[in-house]
C-alpha cells in the first residue's frame, strides 16, 4: 500500500508522481549492519524535481494539523523538516545526536533496529503548550519519532502529528506513536 497515510486512510497528494519519487529513492542492502537494506534519498535530493515534489507531498499531507513548530530528525530529516518548515513559516527545531548542542539540552535514549542510540534537543526550544510537528525521511521502528516526543513532552510541548517521506511499514513503527497522525509519502 503506498501513499499518504492519515485519519482517512491510504492517498497519494495531489500532483505527486509516486513512482518518480520511488525512482529516487535507493535501496542498499546489508547497511549500517548485516540484514538491514538502507533506503537512500540522496538521489532524491539531488533532483530539485523530486525533492520539490517531495516537500510539497509532505506539504499537503499536514495541511490540516495546526501546529507551531516542527522538529526534524538528525540529519536527513533536517533536509525535509526545515524547507516545510519555511514554506510554512513555522519555526523549525533540530533534534541531533548527543553533544552536537551548544547549550543545555534534553535527552532521550532509545533503541533503533540495529543498536542504541539517543537524541537531544535544545532545553528551551519548545515552550509549554507549544504543538509540534515531528518530520524525518523514514518511519522505521518509530524508535527515533518516539524519543523525540518524549523530548517536547518533557518541555511542555504536545506532538500533534508525524509526517515521513517513507514508511517501512513491515516495522510497524506507528504503533510506537500513539492516537497522533501519522503521515507517509511512500510505503515500502
Amino acid at each position: 500500500m503506498t501513499g499518504v497515510t492519515g485519519d482517512l486512510g491510504p492517498r497519494v497528494p495531489v500532483g505527486v508522481d509516486e513512482e518518480f519519487l520511488r525512482q529516487h529513492v535507493r535501496s542498499v542492502p546489508d547497511y549500517p549492519v548485516p540484514g538491514v537494506t538502507f533506503l537512500d534519498i540522496t538521489p532524491l535530493l539531488a533532483s530539485a524535481r523530486a525533492y520539490r515534489m517531495a516537500v510539497d507531498a509532505l506539504r499537503e499531507a499536514v495541511a490540516n494539523i495546526s501546529f507551531d513548530l516542527v522538529l526534524g530528525i538528525e540529519a536527513r530529516g533536517f533536509l525535509l523538516a526545515a524547507p516545510l518548515a519555511l514554506e510554512l513559516g513555522k519555526g523549525f527545531i533540530p533534534a541531533r545526536k548527543p553533544g552536537k548542542l551548544p547549550l543545555t539540552t534534553a535527552r532521550v535514549d532509545y533503541q533503533l533496529e540495529y543498536g542504541a542510540a539517543a537524541i537531544e534537543i535544545h532545553e528551551d526550544a519548545v515552550a509549554p503548550g507549544q504543538r509540534v510537528l515531528i518530520v524525518d525521511d523514514v518511519l522505521a521502528t518509530g524508535g527515533t519519532s518516539a524519543a523525540a516526543a518524549q523530548l517536547v513532552g518533557r518541555l511542555g510541548g504536545e506532538v500533534v502529528g508525524f509526517a515521513y517521506l517513507i514508511e517501512i511499514g513491515v516495522l510497524e513503527g506507528r504503533r510506537r506513536l500513539g492516537d497522533r497522525p501519522v503521515h507517509a509519502i511512500l510505503r515500502y
